[in-house]
Order: C-alpha cells, then sequence, then structure tokens
C-alpha cells in the first residue's frame, strides 16, 4: 500500500484524507494545531461558543452536485440538519430597514417598496437572479483517471446554465461598488456594498443572493468544528491517521520527485505528499528554495489576499429578539487598525443551541481589510494586546449605545487578527479567502506542479475567491491525480 503523507487537517486536508483511503491509499495528514478544520473553525471562551469561519454552506442543499460529495466525505449526514436563515442578511440605517428574502419574488417588492426609483435596476437583478440558480458547481473527473463511479454534468443541466452565463461578463467587469452605484437610491448602495466588500466583482454577491434564493448557503448544526470534526471522524473510521500539534517543516525532494516531508529535524519518507496548506505561503515556505513555475509567480503576483479583525463577545443577556446577521450604520464609529468604521456587521447566536449558556448570546463581527502590516506594527511596538483592548471596548459602546440591554453585559471578549489567523493556519498575511477582483475570472491553478514528480496542492487558493467548496473540490481532485499517477481506482463512497 502506498504511502501518503498530507499537510494540514482543514477542509481540504481531511478531504484529500478521505479520498485517498478510499482510494486505498496508507495516509497519515499532519496538522501544525490542536484540532481539525484550519480557517473552518470555532472556539470556546467561558462556555460561550464562537464561530469562526462558516457562516453558510455552498453545497448544504441536497439539490446541489456539491451536497453529494459533503455527504462522501462525512461533512454532512443525516443526524446533520441544516438551519436556512431568512431574511439572510438585514441592513439598517437609521431607523429604515432592508431585508435579503431567499425568495426572489418577494425580494423584488421589497427593494422596489424601499426604491421605487430603482424599479427597472431591481427588476433586472432578480431576473438575473433566476438565471443564476441555474448555475451549479461542476464536479467533473480529470482525464484518463480510473473512476469507480463516473462524475459527469448532464447536458440539460448545461444547457439550462446558458442564459446565467450570457451574463456573467456585466458583472465581472465592475467591482461591487460599481454595481451599487448604479442605483439612485443611497440606502440600496450600501445595502448591496455590504453583501460581499467592495473590491470583490460583481459575480459574487449575484453567486451569494442565487445560491441563497435557490434554498442553499444553509449552516449545518454545530458549525464549522462540529462539520470538521465529523470529516475528521470519517478519516479515522477509515483508517487514517491525524498527528496534531505535527508543524511539518519542509519537503524532501530527491531527484526532481517528493520523497516525504521533514518533521521535527526527521526526515519522513512517504510515496507521495499532498500539499494543503495555504498555497501562498506553501509555495515560498516548505521548499529549500521557493517553487519557481509559471503558475507559482502569477499566484504571487496576482493573489490579492482578504482579511479581517474578528471579534467575540459573550453577553449574559437573551438576545433572541435582535436579527440574527445585521449590519447597522453607527454614528458613533469603531476605529478598527487606524480606520473609522461606522457599518458595523453582527452575527447573533442568541437562538443557537449550545453556543452559549441559558439566557444568554454569542455575537461576532467582522471588520474586513487588510491590516495585517498595522497589527504587525502594534506586535512589535509591545501595544498589540493594549490595542485589541481598546477595540473591545469601543465595540462594546457602540453595541450598547445600539442595544441598551447588552450594557454591563459583556461576559468575556475575544478578537483574532490577521496575526492571529497567520499563527493558526500557516496562511499568507493570515488570509482565509482571496479577492475576486473586477474582470477576475474563476481560473484554477494546478493541482501539481511541473517540475517535482509525486507532488500535488489542494486548497482555497487554488481557485478565486476560494471557500469551502473549493477545499472541498481541489482536495477531491488532488487524489484523482494521485490516482491517475499511481494506476490506483478513484473511490468515493456515501
Amino acid at each position: 500500500m502506498k504511502k501518503v503523507i498530507i499537510i494540514g487537517a482543514g477542509i481540504a486536508g481531511l478531504t484529500a484524507g478521505v479520498y485517498a483511503r478510499q482510494s486505498g491509499f496508507d495516509v497519515v495528514i499532519y496538522e501544525a494545531h490542536s484540532i481539525p478544520g484550519g480557517a473552518s473553525t470555532s472556539w470556546k471562551r467561558k462556555g460561550y461558543l464562537f464561530e469562526g469561519g462558516m457562516h453558510w454552506l455552498t453545497g448544504s442543499s441536497p439539490k446541489t452536485a456539491l451536497h453529494k460529495l459533503w455527504r462522501e466525505i462525512g461533512a454532512l449526514d443525516d443526524n446533520t440538519s441544516i438551519y436556512n436563515r431568512d431574511p439572510f442578511f438585514t441592513f439598517e440605517d437609521k431607523g429604515k430597514m432592508a431585508f435579503l428574502y431567499r425568495d426572489i419574488d418577494k425580494l423584488q417588492s421589497h427593494l422596489i417598496e424601499l426604491s421605487p426609483e430603482d424599479k427597472k435596476e431591481i427588476i433586472c437583478l432578480c431576473r438575473d437572479l433566476k438565471k443564476f440558480m441555474k448555475v451549479d458547481m461542476p464536479i467533473t473527473d480529470i482525464k484518463n483517471v480510473k473512476v469507480k463511479e463516473k462524475s459527469a454534468i448532464p447536458i440539460s443541466k448545461l444547457i439550462s446554465m446558458i442564459p446565467a452565463f450570457f451574463r456573467m461578463s456585466f458583472y465581472s467587469d465592475q467591482t461591487v461598488k460599481e454595481y451599487a452605484m448604479r442605483y439612485k437610491s443611497p440606502f440600496l448602495q450600501d445595502l448591496f456594498r455590504n453583501v460581499v466588500s467592495d473590491d470583490n466583482n460583481a459575480t459574487s454577491m449575484l453567486f451569494t443572493l442565487s445560491t441563497l434564493a435557490k434554498g442553499d448557503g444553509g449552516y449545518p448544526s454545530g458549525g464549522s468544528l462540529a462539520m470538521a470534526g465529523r470529516i475528521a471522524k470519517r478519516f479515522e473510521a477509515l483508517g487514517g491517521v491525524i498527528k496534531y500539534n505535527s508543524k511539518v517543516e519542509k519537503i524532501m525532494i530527491k531527484s526532481g520527485s517528493a520523497t516525504g516531508i521533514v518533521f521535527n529535524g526527521t526526515e519522513i519518507s512517504a510515496d507521495a505528499v499532498i500539499i494543503t496548506q495555504d498555497t501562498l505561503a506553501a509555495i515560498d515556505t516548505l521548499f529549500d528554495n521557493p517553487l519557481k513555475e509559471p503558475w507559482a509567480d502569477k499566484m504571487r503576483s496576482e493573489t490579492k489576499p482578504m482579511l479581517n479583525t474578528f471579534i467575540c463577545l459573550g453577553i449574559k443577556e437573551d438576545l433572541s429578539n435582535i436579527h440574527e446577521s445585521m449590519v447597522f450604520t453607527s454614528d458613533t464609529p469603531v476605529f478598527c487598525a487606524g480606520k473609522e468604521i461606522k457599518e458595523i456587521s453582527i452575527n447573533n447566536y442568541a437562538t443557537y443551541e449550545g453556543y452559549a449558556p441559558n439566557g444568554c448570546t454569542a455575537i461576532t463581527s467582522i471588520f474586513p481589510g487588510d491590516s495585517y502590516e498595522w497589527w504587525k506594527e502594534q506586535k512589535i511596538k509591545g501595544s498589540y494586546e493594549s490595542e485589541k483592548q481598546k477595540l473591545a471596548e469601543n465595540f462594546i459602546a457602540v453595541l450598547a449605545k445600539k442595544y441598551p440591554q447588552t450594557a454591563g453585559k459583556v461576559e468575556v471578549w475575544d478578537i483574532a487578527t490577521p496575526l492571529t489567523y497567520e499563527r493558526y493556519l500557516n496562511s499568507y498575511k493570515g488570509s482565509w479567502m482571496s479577492i475576486m477582483g473586477k474582470g477576475v475570472k474563476m481560473h484554477p491553478y494546478p493541482s501539481k506542479p511541473e517540475s517535482i514528480s509525486n507532488l500535488y496542492f489542494a486548497g482555497h487558493r487554488l481557485i478565486i475567491p476560494g471557500g469551502l467548496p473549493v477545499a472541498l473540490e481541489t482536495g477531491r481532485k488532488s487524489v484523482q491525480y494521485l490516482c491517475r499517477d499511481t494506476d490506483m481506482v478513484f473511490q468515493g463512497n456515501v
């Protein structure tokens, strides 16, 4: 049985592990952290569970092609309930509220009521959303791989996607901010700019809204860490081994072939290595010399990392009467990494069982933006912890002004900066996705380098913008390449 070493027990690494074990390989995963999941994670503080990764899952609906794969690797099973909140998102400015309903006709009526002068643009958007609802992430097999069960896109499915393809360039050739400016209403402009960040092209927003409209994008019970735990359990039940607290130092390369890894100063041999650590970081840190291939250079020069500062609060108050996911404007700003922020986002887990003690609530908030260098400077100056404290106090005060019932009720707070993500994920600048900017297409980077045999890549960085579906798909694809190169049959068993 051929031995395979996988670097990283994030979703891509666990996916690759499950498929490699099912396909007959001896597999060991080396994970630097003490738990599985990578960026798909959550953590506990004083009885509060803070969701730090997945806020919704593409492929949660049984009607999607991805759903079959999530079940194959054990991420979803018959005991996993899926929660589809509706409205998915709420935006409030000076008492005026907008709701992102999943039902497109209901959404259209609501938006026209909010801004009759934008009726034509709203109708056009909702018409396009119905076209984008037909788009599904294709699940196919690589060329010349032997498979137990073939995966192909039905012709009827391809035909149904054609109307959306004709509209994609319209959205991809403008940023979310540029698209939002098409609306006369400043209120609707701000609404759309808060669906996904300004710098992404507008297809990101369309895919998000259409995913929700077709009944997908639900939240699996237990969230990120529970889902990662289910996949890890499936992998170990198949005979796979995960070595936690085990950071790989480098890849062993001999005569142009990957022959194993160096861990704790010791060489550990393998017949193949799959790297699922952030590719952008791995190509510069896991080799004696940075990997030099055209695709790697392109990734270095073109990747725009998506970063954020993440705030968690444990509040001794039942906030179930507050919307679950919302952005509200505040007259009093929050100062994060030297920037003034007046649009405050919150995710409210008051109604989620097990996320807080009885009568209490876990709240999280994301402040997007590349603040890596700012936080790094604070670390060097010795003001890192004091700046986190100031940010927490600032945010708590703004929240209390908006929701007076929270005043004096915060029992615990925690902040994850890009430096936190960098430390736990070993990712480039602590980034967990890539920005799909104006004109950028979802082109894939290769799953295997040209200059090194027996080496494979998987993970969110291989297809912009990344995310859980990309981790899943590339983890699967890396094993298909492995199977093709070793003349093994790729197997996926639900």
